[in-house]
Order: C-alpha cells, then sequence, then structure tokens
C-alpha cells in the first residue's frame, strides 16, 4: 500500500529534494508552501502522486483545511515533514528587530506546533512518523541568535514530542543539519549540504523497521 507524506516548506530547497526523493522511493506527497507557482510547478514535475496545496501554515485554518484535503485525496496521511522555517534579517538581540522575531516565531516554532496538533489525530491513526528539521543552531549557543533560540525549541519539542507518540506506536526524528546550500541563503553555497542530503536523511529516518525509532540525524558538511 503506498503511503503519504505532508511536506510543509515544500516548494524549494530541502521540502522540494524531499518531494522528489520521497515519491522516488514509492510515497505519495501533499506539498504545502505559500508560492502557488512553485508548488504547481513541483507538483505537475512529481505526476499523480504529488498534490499542491498552496496555503500559509501560520494560519492554522489554512493549515488544517491542506490536511484535511490530503486525507480526503490519498485516503490518510502516514507521515509529516514540519520543514518549513526563516531566519532573521536583523542578527543580535540588542540591534535585532522585533517585528522580525515575531514571524520568525510564529513560523519556527508556533507553526511547527500547530502542524503536529493538525496531523497527530490521523498520524495516530498509521502509528506514523513525525519528522521535524531542526538545525546545528539549536545543539550550540550562538551569539545572539534568535533564529538558533527558535532551534533550541524545535531540539526539546521533538524528544517530548517523540516520548508522546511513543505511547501510541508513533515516531519522531529530528533532522539537525549545518549550513544547506538552499534559497534560505543570498548566496549559493556548494561547499555546504546539499538540500538532497538532508532529503536522503528523512527517506532514510522513514524507511526505517519498526523496531527502530531514529530519533535524530546530524548532519555536517564533509569538507
Amino acid at each position: 500500500m503506498t503511503q503519504t507524506l505532508l511536506i510543509t516548506g515544500a516548494s524549494s530547497g530541502i521540502g522540494a529534494a524531499t518531494a522528489r526523493a520521497a515519491v522516488k522511493a514509492g510515497w505519495q506527497v501533499a506539498l504545502l508552501a505559500r508560492s502557488r507557482d512553485a508548488l504547481e510547478k513541483l507538483a505537475a514535475e512529481l505526476g499523480d502522486a504529488a498534490l499542491a496545496l498552496p496555503c500559509d501554515i501560520t494560519e492554522r485554518d489554512q493549515l488544517s483545511e491542506a490536511v484535511a484535503k490530503t486525507v480526503e485525496r490519498f485516503g490518510g496521511l502516514d507521515a509529516v515533514y514540519a520543514n518549513a522555517g526563516k531566519g532573521s534579517s536583523s542578527p543580535g538581540i540588542e540591534q535585532g528587530d522585533p517585528d522580525d522575531w515575531h514571524a520568525m516565531i510564529h513560523l519556527n516554532v508556533l507553526a511547527v506546533l500547530t502542524t503536529a496538533h493538525a496531523t497527530l489525530p490521523h498520524l495516530r491513526k498509521t502509528k506514523g512518523h513525525f519528522v521535524v528539521t531542526g538545525s546545528k543552531a539549536g545543539r550550540d549557543h550562538m551569539k545572539g541568535s534568535v533564529y538558533g533560540a527558535t532551534k533550541w525549541f524545535v531540539q526539546g519539542l521533538a524528544g517530548n514530542l517523540a516520548e508522546e507518540m511513543r505511547e501510541w506506536g508513533g515516531r519522531c526524528t529530528l533532522i539537525t543539519p549545518g549550513m544547506v546550500d538552499t534559497p534560505f541563503f543570498d548566496e549559493p553555497k556548494p561547499d555546504k549540504i546539499q538540500p538532497d542530503d538532508v532529503a536522503n536523511a528523512v527517506v532514510f529516518a522513514l524507511s526505517q523497521p519498526r523496531s527502530a525509532d531514529v530519533r535524530e540525524i546530524h548532519i555536517m558538511p564533509s569538507g
């Protein structure tokens, strides 16, 4: 039976690479992001296995509607990859921009929570898998990094969620990459981790037998 994976932040970078890798591995994918054009282009590339669901996941009604459409189209939900996130344009705390923090925390923290809240009832039915993008910045202390602090939240949440899901046979995996060559950065970084590297880690975690609960995969550039 074909399984279904819902991906947030699916329009580019790690999310798009994961969608391609998952479809190659035999999954159906629901693609969530704000960019309608990019999502529809990716869905057309992936064919019938993909469903484009343009939405803003910081809006709970839009997120819930996208989850409902996924279940309606594919008949259920076996895994979720909470990948959407953003950085800060004003580094540091003293010189930082509180409005910028608000948008970042809403996406990096609250949207991860609401994605879990909206999808866990469906994952419970399939003893499914929740995967979330953390960061090396959530494992280290970095001078004045509010972005890093949001990823420290994700680091803690993933472990707590894994324990909650364990009660009913579900699993949670945290992916913590170092710097990745994605549109997240203004300049290309070809010597850093590639989106496909992270996508392969996600598919690896999803493909493990029921006897293995891979709690975290930490990836660093090899160069």
